[in-house]
């Protein structure tokens, strides 16, 4: 399995606050059957200001610290990027990351409040080249009211990626019912962990699969884990990558 969100290097956002914490974390990641993590801190401008050239290094010290430890976990580079006008800017500045130097990335809404003009911020990433993907959509305060902008994207092309923990409850019954929902829409395109600790958010993606092939079966949930992540990190073009069921042509 590949997890292409988690918050595993230290000291850098409101993820692992330390190298053991992050060593705990690679260790779980590695129990549940991980192979792959991408680490995607926050960039946040004001709150986190992670930039590229940094997140890079930090995973390279990371990775050289677990091998060390022999812990047989590889990691690639990304960020959770908060949705702003200006993220257009940062990536072809060189200041944000994409996932693993790719054309995939991952783009963070507002939680609380509807970010101003999504649909068309995102829209407008999508027609640059590159393929946002939205994290934690069924976590987002506004989504009973929006649910059916995130349809619209993700039938334009933009991915959709849930949170494991949100198929087993870990974030409440209404979490969970649109995590549940999107499933059975067919417009999820990715599961991943967004692993901030060791009790907090752990990063276990196996439970999550398992719930979500009780409903989208078991080929559908290991794309979601698996086929769909790896080809990310290959940067595959997205039309050559088997869509979620509720796209297919």
């Amino acid at each position: 399995m590949i997890d292409l969100h988690c918050h595993l290097l230290p000291g850098i956002d409101d993820g692992a606050p330390d190298l053991s914490t992050s060593l705990a974390m690679a260790r779980m990641a590695c129990a549940d059957g991980i192979e792959v993590v991408a680490c995607t801190p926050h960039a946040y401008p004001g709150l986190y200001d992670n930039r590229a050239p940094e997140i890079r290094a930090a995973v390279q010290k990371l990775q050289a610290a677990l091998d060390d430890a022999d812990i047989p976990l590889a990691l690639t580079h990304g960020a959770d990027i908060h949705l702003m006008p200006d993220v257009l800017k940062g990536l072809r500045e060189g200041r944000l990351p994409t996932l693993a130097d790719g054309r995939y990335l991952l783009v963070e809404p507002s939680h609380h409040v509807p970010t101003p003009h999504f649909e068309e911020q995102v829209w407008n990433i999508l027609a640059s080249g590159y393929v946002p993907i939205i994290t934690h959509p069924e976590r987002l305060g506004w989504i009973d009211r929006h649910y059916e902008g995130f349809v619209r994207l993700a039938h334009r092309g933009v991915w959709m990626q849930v949170t494991a923990g949100s198929l087993t409850g870990a974030f409440g019954r209404r979490v969970r019912h649109w995590a549940e929902r999107m499933l059975d829409d067919g417009i999820v395109h990715l599961l991943a962990t967004d692993g901030h600790g060791v009790e907090r958010r752990p990063v276990i993606l196996s439970e999550g699969r398992e719930a979500a092939a009780k409903r989208v079966g078991a080929t559908e949930a290991w794309r979601l884990v698996d086929e769909r992540p790896r080809q990310v990190l290959e940067n595959a073009p997205p039309e050559e990558v088997a869509p979620p069921p509720g796209l297919c042509a």
